[in-house]
């Protein structure tokens, strides 16, 4: 007696195939929600940091005067300077293992 499985066989690979597939889109798209919440979590480090570089860099210095526009330079400097420096200072990664948290026991 002979079985025939190749029916069966192609509809559990066909299964396997739909399984894998909707697990990458899944992750694909918990990659994409990851990428932008650490962009956010980023983003948040560097105001935090623009804020604690505005009161440590008083640059009022009595022997130069001030420049026409020194006051916009200074600003796009710290602006820069946060931005560089934002995600290396570890609270981008505690604001977003966080949040990943909050999100799932959700």
């Amino acid at each position: 007696m002979k079985l025939d499985t190749t029916s069966t066989i192609s509809s559990l690979q066909e299964s396997r195939q739909k399984d894998l597939v909707d697990r990458l889109k899944k992750d694909s798209l918990a990659n994409a929600d990851d990428k932008a919440l650490r962009e956010q979590t980023d983003k948040f480090e560097a105001l935090f940091v623009k804020m604690l570089l505005d009161t440590s860099l008083k640059l009022d210095n009595p022997l130069y005067p001030k420049q026409a526009g020194s006051d916009i330079y200074n600003a796009m400097f710290k602006e820069q300077l946060s931005e560089s420096l934002s995600g290396n200072f570890g609270y981008s990664e505690l604001l977003f293992n966080y949040l990943k948290d909050r999100q799932k026991n959700s």
